[in-house]
């Protein structure tokens, strides 16, 4: 027989056996919980919409507020360039219907159309005398602006007060118009 050299069994441990605990091997970890911050992109999406929608009410509100004190404004320069075209050439109809024209277009810039666009004889008096102390349109001196254009000839006593009216008339609107801005 012949001796097997080549072959010579050399024992092997069976499969060495390791220990789980003795391998460096982790714990199974759960991911952070979310946060609120930083939000989602729907998130910053709703916060810019919100953000222009309050920005451009206030910007559409303000402009709102600026435009009717700027009525007031222009009417005061207007009735500034009546006094002094009236001062030149002392033409009264002309003046009555400039003064007339003016508080119209003031009436239907602050006020709604609805309430002074239509308004005639003593129901617009009496709607010029609405901001006003008493009734100076429809008994005083503003009485002028309905009676002037049927008499031949106005006073000149009563076109210095008639400005002074008119002026009044205009602060008075302005002095409204704050209350209500307020």
């Amino acid at each position: 027989m012949l001796p097997l050299l080549c072959c010579k069994r050399v024992s092997v441990p069976d499969r060495v056996m390791t220990d789980p605990l003795q391998l460096p091997l982790r714990d199974i970890h759960m991911p952070p919980a979310i946060s609120w911050w930083p939000p989602a992109a729907g998130w910053w999406g709703l916060a810019c919409l919100l953000l222009s929608i309050i920005l451009l009410s206030c910007w559409w509100i303000r402009r709102r507020q600026l435009l009717k004190l700027s009525a007031v404004n222009l009417a005061k320069q207007e009735l500034l360039r009546i006094r002094e075209q009236y001062s030149t050439h002392q033409d009264q109809q002309w003046l009555l219907r400039e003064l007339s024209v003016l508080l119209r277009r003031l009436s239907i810039s602050e006020y709604p159309r609805l309430q002074s666009a239509s308004l005639t004889g003593d129901e617009w008096l009496q709607f010029l005398d609405k901001p006003m102390q008493g009734s100076p349109f429809k008994t005083g001196v503003g009485r002028v602006l309905l009676d002037a254009p049927y008499r031949p000839q106005v006073e000149f006593q009563e076109i210095g007060p008639l400005f002074t009216l008119c002026e009044d008339w205009i602060d008075a609107v302005k002095q409204n118009q704050t209350v209500v801005a307020q």
